[in-house]
């Protein structure tokens, strides 16, 4: 996994700041494998709260990491207690690495 002790501990402290205490997060992407170089910060967010306006959420998740771990590419996928089951979720969980 290619994350610093920093960068997970900034990354878990925002689910918590953002989600609550129950937030989960998995690194999935490229990031994942030792062996490749560069590419974006891909993270799955997960609660089983129901968040009450999604694009403000992942908004405040994006605009408290890029605080956190400076100006760089980060895409954030969110799963609350009212999304509906997708292939992408499913797929960020399978291949990814529960921080």
């Amino acid at each position: 996994m290619r994350l610093t002790r920093e960068q997970i501990a900034a990354i878990k402290h925002t689910a918590h700041a953002v989600l609550g205490d129950d937030a989960r997060v998995v690194l999935f992407g490229s990031r994942v494998d030792d062996a490749l170089k560069g590419g974006d910060i891909d993270l799955l967010f997960e609660t089983d709260q129901r968040v009450g306006n999604r694009a403000t959420t992942v908004g405040a998740l994006y605009s408290a990491l890029i605080r956190q771990l400076g100006d760089r590419r980060i895409d954030v996928l969110l799963k609350d207690g009212a999304t509906t089951p997708a292939p992408v979720f499913e797929m960020a969980r399978r291949t990814g690495i529960e921080l």
